[in-house]
């Protein structure tokens, strides 16, 4: 076995509360500790160029890693912009900046290239940094070591309390950041949530570190800092809750028809699709398809906060919807690239219904015995690939090809390249 595999069976290792022992044993037996100030006060928030440039020179004068996090105003908003940047460094101390009073932050994200940025779910922040200029070269992500490292709950309260034994305040992690001015409670929350990112990533480099698991950690954070923006998704109308109830191509029209014009008035007024129509909504107006806005203005949805405009509106996207050619509506499903729904292998290939099994549970014993959630030790997807369409001949070298082909990282490889020659091989026996 390697480290991981030493460290992660040995149950004395690990403690209950989710926390990495230490030689004095476990911090979950300590009475955690409120943080309830920034170190320095609360930073004023940095609005104009001239208090940008002071930043920008003195987080490039600091030292170490820097803490980076973004504060975004879903569920209020269209999109995902980022309404407030938190950064925090050795030497340079904390800011806050107001990224619609200065948009552009490339200079900052060039002052600190090389710099390792240590983020909380970076994949979440990433999108809207990189809006603003601000994409890392290096970085560190604690939730993702938390998961590598097996803590059951790796939340960034959770990981803060359980490795260091301090409380954040958490109470403003849901509120509409594009307020302004934004309230003094809410930018101490901003910066506490920095204010002690750079020793939660000391802790878990050296817990990583200990369970043999940085170098995996390390392959991690390289794949996320290096991946390419994300593909616009294909018709993203068809991710509406309540879609499964949606089934003739006319009704999947009015779905479309409807979240087109909710999309279109949400970006021009500025916020989030759901104030301007709920999903239920639309998905009841395609199941009905009404005759008219009386008929719409009976729908649960559409009742009487809703103005005879706005219904006329919804009304025309429905007679749009009802007015096209059959050759118009959209079909029933999107295409499928990859293998068919797991569900139904067992008709359509049962050798390769067999293979998924044994799959998936070599993969989830290996999982277990390295602590960590079966995602981050391989995505189900690549596995499903695998299994659907094996190598046509079955080795440690053709998996372990097939599986780097798929994008899985070297440590994947390593690990789970037996597991999967054995499932593979299944069939044979």
């Amino acid at each position: 076995m390697t480290d991981a595999h030493d460290t992660a069976a040995d149950s004395s290792l690990r403690t209950t509360g989710g926390a990495p022992p230490d030689d004095g044993g476990s911090s979950a037996t300590e009475a955690p500790i409120p943080l309830l100030e920034p170190r320095e006060g609360i930073p004023p928030v940095i609005a104009d160029e001239t208090a940008l440039a002071r930043v920008i020179a003195a987080f490039e004068a600091g030292s170490g890693p820097v803490a980076v996090d973004a504060e975004r105003a879903s569920g209020y908003r269209y999109g995902q912009r980022a309404y407030l940047v938190q950064l925090r460094r050795e030497g340079a101390g904390t800011a806050l900046v107001d990224p619609v009073a200065c948009p552009d932050l490339s200079a900052l994200g060039d002052a600190l290239s090389g710099v390792e940025w240590v983020l909380h779910a970076a994949t979440q922040d990433l999108p809207c940094l990189r809006e603003i200029g601000m994409v890392p070269t290096r970085l560190f992500d604690t939730e993702l070591a938390g998961r590598l490292a097996g803590f059951p709950r790796v939340g960034l309260g959770a990981m803060v309390e359980g490795v260091l034994g301090f409380v954040l305040e958490k109470g403003h992690s849901a509120v509409d950041w594009s307020t302004r001015p934004l309230p003094e409670p809410w930018l101490r929350y901003a910066a506490l949530d920095v204010e002690l990112l750079v020793d939660l990533r000391d802790a878990l480099e050296k817990e990583l570190d200990r369970q043999g698991k940085l170098d995996w950690a390390r392959q991690e954070f390289d794949a996320i800092a290096s991946a390419p923006p994300p593909e616009p998704r294909k018709d993203p109308w068809r991710r509406t809750s309540g879609m499964h109830k949606v089934r003739r191509r006319r009704q999947l029209a009015v779905v479309r028809e409807l979240w087109e014009t909710r999309d279109r008035i949400a970006q021009r007024r500025d916020v989030s699709p759901g104030k301007v129509l709920g999903d239920a909504a639309i998905v009841e107006a395609a199941l009905a398809l009404p005759a008219n806005v009386h008929a719409l203005a009976a729908l649960n949805g559409f009742g009487h906060r809703v103005g005879k405009r706005q219904l006329e509106q919804w009304q025309a996207a429905v007679d749009r919807a009802k007015g096209l050619s059959e050759a118009q509506l959209p079909q029933p499903g999107q295409p499928v690239t990859g293998p068919p729904p797991p569900r139904a292998w067992a008709d359509k290939d049962p050798e390769a219904a067999a293979r998924l099994s044994a799959a998936r549970a070599g993969v989830s014993a290996l999982a277990e015995q390295l602590n960590m959630p079966q995602e981050n030790l391989i995505t189900p997807d690549t596995v499903r690939r695998v299994c659907w369409e094996p190598p046509s001949v079955v080795d440690a070298e053709s998996v372990a090809a097939a599986l780097a082909g798929h994008g899985a990282r070297a440590w994947q490889v390593e690990q789970v390249t037996p597991v999967l020659v054995e499932a593979l091989s299944a069939k044979d026996a």
